[in-house]
């Protein structure tokens, strides 16, 4: 168990260490990064994985018989 902790430990520091000595550079890629992440996982769900399910149909049974027939359907 604690040769665990101790691996824990060490990648723990390895992370730190290496975000607290990062050069400017490597800090603006970073701040890239999170903005692209932002854009892909936050404003594109709200675009294209629009929630239709509860605002067509009432009830929990209604969209499962609508799930169900989707996944069965063999067109």
């Amino acid at each position: 168990m604690t040769q665990l902790r101790d691996r824990l430990i060490g990648f723990t520091r390895f992370y730190y260490d290496g975000f607290r000595n990062m050069s400017t550079w490597g800090r603006q890629v970073w701040v890239i990064i999170l903005i692209k992440l932002f854009i892909i996982l936050v404003i594109l769900k709200f675009l294209f994985f629009r929630d239709f399910l509860n605002t067509r149909y009432q009830s929990d049974t209604e969209r499962s018989n609508f799930v169900l027939n989707q996944l069965t359907n063999t067109r």
